[in-house]
């Protein structure tokens, strides 16, 4: 990736996970840049198409562009950050990460968000007084 677009996406991410709000600077790998919509269902490389995401939430999106709700059982796109307005659907209850929508609650589920792996580094973050950041 051209290293102008790259800087571009981690800027304009604030440098964290554009899923899960996780900041950079909490993980040891370097977050990658994620095509929200993947280039096998014929998104682009352009900027409108790109999302910094954490390893995590990159590995478990995949090239995903929708998911079960696992309250309706529908099926909903999954949350794009270049169009979705992040507070409409989710918030933050302690460590656990909350859909307010269907579209967060598919999204939180898929990307496995919750895990107990990533609860408890946020239980831990949240101890020493450094997340959640203010969201946007």
């Amino acid at each position: 990736m051209d290293a102008a677009v790259d800087k571009m996406v981690r800027d304009r991410a604030l440098n964290r996970c554009e899923y899960c709000h996780m900041p950079q600077p909490f993980y040891s790998e370097r977050f990658q840049i994620d095509h929200v919509v993947a280039r096998q269902h014929s998104g682009t490389s352009e900027a409108i198409n790109l999302a910094l995401a954490c390893i995590d939430c990159n590995l478990h999106k995949g090239p995903n562009i929708s998911s079960v709700d696992p309250v309706t059982g529908t099926r909903v796109d999954l949350f794009n950050p270049r169009s979705d307005i992040w507070v409409e659907h989710f918030e933050w209850a302690g460590v656990q990460l909350v859909g307010r929508t269907a579209m967060g609650r598919a999204t939180i589920r898929l990307l496995q968000i919750n895990s107990p792996r990533r609860s408890v580094v946020r239980e831990t973050l949240m101890e020493e007084g450094v997340f959640p950041l203010d969201d946007r």
